[in-house]
């Protein structure tokens, strides 16, 4: 597992308000939410940035997003409607080096973001 705190909490070392959960991936709250629906999905497998990913983690990184939809089904942001976003690196935002995938919802959504 990874050092980070996102790989402390897939390990389950350190206590989240998980949503989602399975052999492959966890989801949780985001502690400072930009949205009143904020929550992050991680793979259990350590992959520091979106450059990382390699072609084995093809299939992990689409059950990401299947679960980024099922999430935001069990939210009730689907039918409104929702952002998913990952950050690469630290100019674009990206403070935890675990891959993470943000779903964003409950309020509508501004392009570019601000």
């Amino acid at each position: 597992m990874s050092d980070t705190i996102f790989g402390k909490i897939a390990a389950g070392e350190v206590a989240a308000d998980i949503v989602y959960e399975d052999d492959d991936l966890v989801a949780f709250r985001d502690l400072h939410p930009q949205a009143p629906t904020h929550i992050l999905v991680i793979p259990r497998k350590p992959i520091p940035t979106l450059n990382a990913v390699q072609p084995e983690d093809a299939e992990l990184i689409g059950k990401l997003f299947l679960a980024a939809a099922k999430i935001a089904e069990q939210e009730g942001i689907a039918n409104s409607g929702y952002r998913t976003l990952i950050n690469c690196n630290a100019a674009a935002g990206q403070t935890v080096y675990h891959l993470h995938l943000h779903i964003l919802g409950g309020r509508p959504m501004q392009w570019p973001p601000g």
